[in-house]
């Protein structure tokens, strides 16, 4: 990758010290940065496992050392969207010569803003599993095409555009807050329904929660790794 095509990231071993057999990818959320949810990798420490957090490219128009994947408050015209995707495949597709862990055996999780960047990117992989996280749709998905928008949609219509899909979609976990002040459950119903439409596996739960991942919330991540596994 070229220097424009990189992203820095935080890298945590298998704590066994062995080669990992499987990568745990993370995305944080607007106005975070990769230490945000670096904590995760001891709380979940999975065996054989390796975590990397990657930090968003664009800065935070408001807050001091936050990042962001693009600028929530310019949509949906931002181009920055069109630049982070780009830049989050080319990434991907990198892991396994870093690595030596197959997109096959790579779970993509995001939060928030971070979330969707998972619903959005990871879909185009053959990974292990997705997990989005109080997240939301950027989009129609289609698996020939983009489809027009309803303007009553929780969807962001940032551009249409054509997507290839690998043949087997990835199975998809979806984790959302019913008092989630940021990204509202309706967002998480919405990319229920249409990712079911065309064909992914949802495991889908709600949570008396906000905008957040607590104990309760991290089980249920634990336990679809584990199966994943």
């Amino acid at each position: 990758m070229t220097a424009q095509q990189a992203l820095d990231a935080i890298l945590v071993m298998p704590s066994n010290g062995q080669k990992p057999r499987h990568l745990l990818v993370m995305l944080h959320g607007w106005g975070a940065n990769y230490q945000d949810l670096a904590p995760l990798a001891q709380m979940l420490d999975f065996p054989g496992f390796a975590y990397l957090f990657p930090n968003a490219p664009f800065d935070h128009p408001q807050v001091p050392g936050g990042r962001a994947w693009y600028d929530l408050e310019n949509m949906p015209n931002c181009q920055q969207l069109p630049k982070s995707r780009e830049l989050l495949i080319n990434w991907l597709s990198s892991l396994e010569d870093s690595t030596g862990v197959p997109i096959e055996r790579t779970i993509m999780a995001g939060f928030s803003q971070g979330g969707a960047m998972t619903l959005d990117v990871g879909l185009t992989f053959p990974c292990l599993g997705l997990v989005s996280m109080s997240g939301y749709l950027h989009y129609e998905p289609d698996t020939n095409s983009l489809a027009e928008v309803d303007e009553e949609s929780l969807i962001i219509n940032t551009e249409k555009i054509t997507r290839s899909y690998p043949s087997q979609l990835s199975p998809t976990l979806i984790i959302h807050g019913k008092q989630d002040p940021v990204v509202p459950i309706a967002a998480a119903r919405e990319a229920q329904e249409k990712l079911t439409a065309i064909g992914v596996a949802i495991q889908y739960h709600e949570f008396n929660m906000g905008h957040e991942i607590p104990a309760p919330a991290l089980e249920v991540l634990k336990d679809y790794i584990s199966v994943a596994m």
